[in-house]
């Protein structure tokens, strides 16, 4: 049974039917349908026009804001959804695959534009069309590609595509914004954005008449329609920034090295717009309350005028417009403020950083969404399949396109003979690349659900294991989670077990043995450098050095001293012996 409680506007669109227009206290949410109740919610998104639920069995259904109720709730028509996002008039979907469907306003205006569009192939760049994030604005939609490039498409009336509004006011394909992104943040009310690149530098773009964009009290209506670096952001990690009619940022602090704080800031302003605080602020300014200054942040969420914080409490706070009873206060007053809100009692004392918060337009969810050992490995891998920095070995197909993949997970799968590998490039070699991709993406997750005849073809030419999910369970204890988290100053990173394992038979005793207990954090690596951690990484995932690093004794000498809690130097290839050996031909040439 899901636990999934809701408050606030229950008119756009109407999501429980016997219910009042707006709920102004938390509710237990039931779907009509008895089997949804029996499915695991994965993720909510909800918009002013509609609202989607995403199931952990990849499966999603929506709810339209559309005069006849009596069709809601719809099952949405693709398979394998890995995230849903939904805007004012926009809604968008991306499959395990890294392929993305949208339809609403500005999307696929000649044909049906309630009709889903796989809008990934719009972009003109072929080698850039596998897309791993997407982000909604309030009329916008971004993606992030593998290759670490965010695009824009839809409206771009404020500029928050990062274009001059007057000539560029919509495009109907997305557009290159910036490249040597990690995350995009922006909101389903929102008209602008914010870009967080490799370097932990905050850029942002779009309407900024409320001085949400953080840029000063000097250009607080100054609408920016290019790509702007936010200045005086605070000391620390940028985890996640939620966006309305103001913007909410959550910073880890480098400081605390064992138990970081999470503490939020903000920037808008103050009048029941979700700033929590009595006074405009156009800087991020944190935000102070007693109620979880001693507490740790789980999750938050903004809508286009509330905020609400769950806390390790467990507590649920909030702040902001409460018109349609938003907050849940079981009244309909507005709080300049942190408040904390009343909850039924749930599986709290069980398992509290399994749930999540979701705010709307003029409405909210707290819902449970628990992490499943394994349920996302076939994901994982694909998405691994798709970094090319990782890849080590080519593949030619029938029309000339190079599809790269990972030679040590190949082998793992289909066999350590040379012979095999040769083999899957004869096969692929008269395959058109789509049916290429199919392939790959079938050895990596199994799933024969893409193409059957394929499948059964690959299958028959190398004995795939049953599925991938069992030889994780063969290999380390169904208990403990599938990633290593390796702490560093700089930042935490994280290795999944079954990589690790498949470096060498070594890892099914010895490996394991150092991973006993409770605790998968490590922290025997801050005498490497990041220049040595990077050729560590990069070895861990592809079996080779990078050629163009100058490997120096300085750096043999330092990962020497800080793998060997892992006894690394048994694996084969064997790093050291490929540093000394990179080391020695440096020296002769």
């Amino acid at each position: 049974m899901n636990d999934c409680l809701f408050f606030g506007s229950n008119n756009h669109p109407k999501l429980l039917k016997n219910e009042l227009n707006a709920i102004t206290k938390p509710i237990q949410f039931k779907f009509e349908n008895e089997n949804e109740n029996e499915n695991q919610i994965k993720q909510i998104s909800t918009g002013y026009f509609a609202t989607i639920f995403l199931f952990k069995n990849g499966k999603a259904i929506e709810y339209l804001n559309e005069r006849n109720s009596k069709r809601n709730p719809q099952k949405i028509q693709i398979e394998n959804i890995q995230k849903v996002t939904v805007g004012f008039q926009n809604e968008a979907i991306l499959t395990i695959e890294g392929n993305v469907f949208a339809k609403g306003k500005n999307i696929n205006p000649e044909n049906n534009p309630k009709e889903f569009m796989n809008i990934s192939l719009l972009i003109e760049d072929s080698n850039d069309r596998i897309i791993q994030d997407i982000v909604s604005g309030n009329n916008s939609i971004y993606l992030l590609t593998s290759n670490q490039n965010a695009y824009g498409i839809c409206s771009n009336q404020y500029g928050q595509l990062g274009f001059d509004s007057k000539t560029l006011p919509k495009t109907e394909k997305p557009i290159l914004m910036m490249k040597n992104v990690s995350k995009i943040f922006s909101g389903n009310s929102s008209n602008h954005v914010f870009l967080l690149n490799s370097n932990q530098e905050l850029f942002g773009c779009g309407n900024n008449d409320h001085g949400q964009l953080g840029l000063g009290e000097s250009r607080k209506e100054e609408e920016t329609d290019k790509l702007t670096k936010i200045q005086n952001i605070p000391k620390g990690k940028i985890i996640d920034i939620q966006c309305g009619s103001n913007s909410v940022m959550l910073i880890e602090d480098e400081n605390e090295n064992e138990n970081p704080k999470r503490k939020l800031y903000s920037c808008g302003i103050s009048l029941y717009n979700g700033l929590g605080q009595t006074e405009n602020t156009y800087e991020f300014t944190e935000i102070k309350s007693s109620l979880f200054e001693n507490d740790d942040i789980i999750d938050f969420s903004v809508g286009n005028s509330h905020t609400l914080i769950l806390t390790s409490k467990p507590k649920l706070i909030g702040f902001g417009n409460n018109e349609y009873g938003q907050l849940g206060t079981g009244n309909r007053e507005g709080q300049l403020i942190p408040i904390q809100i009343e909850l039924p009692k749930l599986r709290f004392n069980e398992d509290i950083y399994s749930y999540h918060i979701l705010c709307g337009n003029e409405n909210s969810f707290l819902y449970y969404s628990p992490f499943l050992y394994f349920s996302n490995l076939e994901e994982d891998l694909i998405k691994l399949f798709r970094r090319k920095e990782f890849c080590d070995i080519s593949f030619k197909t029938q029309n000339g396109e190079i599809i790269e993949a990972h030679k040590l997970i190949l082998q793992t799968i289909i066999g350590q003979d040379e012979n095999q590998i040769e083999q899957l490039k004869q096969i692929i070699s008269k395959k058109s690349t789509k049916e290429a991709n199919q392939i790959f993406e079938m050895i990596y997750s199994n799933k024969s659900t893409i193409n059957p005849k394929l499948y059964e073809e690959i299958e028959i030419e190398f004995n795939l294991f049953e599925s991938i999910e069992e030889l994780m369970k063969e290999l380390i204890d169904f208990e403990k989670e599938k990633d290593i988290i390796i702490e560093r100053k700089e930042k935490q990173y994280k290795f999944p077990k079954l990589i690790l394992i498949m470096r060498s038979e070594l890892y099914r005793e010895k490996f394991l043995s150092v991973t006993e207990g409770d605790s998968t954090k490590f922290t025997d690596y801050s005498e490497l450098s990041n220049k040595s951690f990077e050729i560590f990484e990069y070895w861990i995932y592809s079996n080779q050095v990078k050629e163009e690093i100058e490997i120096t004794q300085e750096i043999i000498n330092e990962i020497k001293r800080g793998i060997d809690y892992f006894q690394l130097n048994q694996t084969h290839p064997n790093l050291f012996d490929l540093l000394i050996n990179k080391f020695n031909n440096q020296n002769y040439n």
